[in-house]
């Protein structure tokens, strides 16, 4: 069985008014359960606001350490799943429904293994 990277996009900003994003957790939360219910779960992580992040980097071999994401955008990666899948079409068949649950762009990548 493949793994694949479910990794979920959102836009910059404060967090969503409880009216709009406490459906949204219901909904991944009954997805993760299907998920672990059809044994595609692996893990799944929520990631906190892109300006906690910690970029290094080793350059002529001195520590370069910087605050904040790598790339700055309009949208960040904002937290992903981990799952297991027969092939490519049965991970987008979850990433078609977690984009549906979340109303954000789900990215599906093969884990190389």
């Amino acid at each position: 069985m493949k793994q694949y990277l479910l990794s979920v996009y959102q836009p910059d900003g404060g967090t969503p008014p409880p009216e709009v994003l406490e459906p949204i957790m219901e909904g991944l939360r009954r997805l993760n359960d299907d998920l672990r219910a059809a044994g595609a779960w692996v893990f799944a992580a929520g990631l906190h606001a892109p300006e906690t992040a910690t970029v290094v980097r080793v350059r002529d071999g001195a520590d370069l350490i910087t605050d904040g994401p790598f790339t700055e955008g309009k949208e960040h990666l904002g937290g992903f799943t981990v799952i297991q899948a027969p092939d490519l079409d049965a991970a987008l068949r979850w990433a078609r429904r977690m984009a549906d649950v979340t109303t954000l762009p789900i990215e599906v990548r093969p884990i190389a293994s």
